[in-house]
């Protein structure tokens, strides 16, 4: 998929929007800003759609880069707002950004996992339980579980790829 046209955006749009603005409203805890926020990635996309190389990954991935730099842009303009109030507060960093960004990117690509997949992986890897209370806890040979684990990392790996995360 490119922006050729003004058909491609509309069609880019429909594809991407919702997921953008997600990502935008937990990042900038506004609706009104991460409605802006998203409306002003595709104004950016058609304004330099001719850079767009899709060789070098995909329209989404693209579209998740433009919103990450349009997020900042955001920040900092709320910030110059909190510098000139009374109580100023440490504004978040690039660093912190692309932290909540690879988040919610994870948190998506957990989402897409089977729920079976998706249990077990929560379970021993963020939590901390041994194959052995899963499995019990499941019903299953540990084997199973260590299936399951290996299965989901990978499909989890798959996930974070395409979503343009460097791993």
């Amino acid at each position: 998929m490119s922006l050729e046209s003004p058909a491609a955006v509309e069609a880019a749009y429909r594809t991407y929007a919702g997921e953008l603005y997600g990502v935008a409203a937990r990042g900038l805890h506004d609706r009104a800003l991460a409605e802006e926020a998203v409306q002003e990635t595709f104004l950016r996309a058609w304004r330099y759609r001719t850079t767009y190389d899709d060789s070098l990954g995909s329209l989404r991935t693209w579209l998740f880069a433009i919103l990450r730099n349009v997020v900042i842009d955001t920040q900092r303009r709320r910030n110059i707002h909190v510098l000139t109030a009374e109580e100023p507060r440490d504004a978040p960093t690039t660093e912190d950004i692309d932290a909540a960004i690879l988040g919610w990117q994870v948190e998506e690509a957990l989402r897409r996992l089977s729920e079976d997949h998706r249990h077990v992986l929560i379970e021993v890897r963020f939590r901390g339980r041994t194959l052995a209370d899963v499995a019990g806890e499941l019903g299953v040979p540990v084997g199973t579980v260590k299936s399951r684990i290996h299965y989901a990392l990978r499909a989890l790996r798959l996930s974070l790829e395409e979503q343009g995360v460097q791993l």
